[in-house]
């Protein structure tokens, strides 16, 4: 043990741990203002974006394809510029730190739902068990049906975006993006990849399948990012 990472004493007396890698990581991107979105949780006056209407269903649109992955044969690869590429299987995700928010959906196609009750593993937790490199700067979302979405790394950090797995307290259907996709509440919900399979951190950017057809990189709902017109 060198004498940079020896315990210290505190203020108190108590014996403080030794920096680990992960804490002098976390030390370096709050230095580094990473992962700060902006506000997260809107007032009701602001909940509802511009151009949308609320609906009491969860309409499903897809690429008409719904890909059925038996539970034993599901894996979730997490990719690229991260100090510790993972594949995790069923059993190994529901072992992780699991969360739940309630968070809104905004889709590109005008409709948006209020209050869906997720759990899952927030991608704060699987932040700190990859640890992403200097280098990252966006993540691409693969899907088993071949889509694929590119989100900036600020955008995945965001406090209540998760991967889940569950949706008002049952398992995620097919239809829905099951067994696990991604939610990122603050975007419109094509960057929340159905039916997840491999979450690829990159230093650069990628468009993604609607991307690379005519839609908005970023999309933000609240300033109606729908198309790359409004970029």
């Amino acid at each position: 043990m060198t004498e940079e990472s020896q315990p210290q004493a505190g203020t108190d007396g108590a014996v403080l741990p030794s920096d680990s890698k992960l804490t002098t990581t976390k030390q370096r991107w709050a230095r580094e203002g990473k992962f700060l979105t902006g506000k997260v949780t809107r007032p009701d006056s602001d909940r509802l974006p511009p151009g949308q209407h609320l609906v009491r269903d969860w309409p499903v649109l897809d690429l008409g394809l719904q890909p059925r992955i038996p539970l034993d044969h599901w894996r979730l690869d997490v990719t690229g510029e991260v100090e510790h590429p993972v594949s995790w299987d069923w059993s190994a995700f529901g072992a992780l730190k699991q969360t739940r928010e309630v968070t809104d959906i905004h889709c590109v196609t005008t409709w948006s739902r209020y209050d869906n009750r997720w759990d899952g593993v927030a991608t704060r937790d699987l932040l700190d068990l990859v640890m992403p490199r200097p280098a990252a700067t966006h993540v691409v979302l693969h899907s088993y049906d071949g889509y694929t979405t590119n989100l900036a790394l600020e955008d995945f950090a965001a406090e209540d975006a998760l991967v889940v797995h569950s949706w008002e307290g049952k398992p995620l259907t097919v239809e829905h993006g099951g067994p696990v996709r991604l939610v990122v509440p603050h975007l419109y919900f094509w960057k929340s990849a159905k039916w997840l399979k491999q979450i690829e951190f990159r230093a650069g950017d990628r468009r993604g399948f609607w991307e690379e057809r005519g839609y908005h990189n970023h999309a933000d709902p609240w300033k109606e990012e729908r198309y790359s017109d409004d970029e």
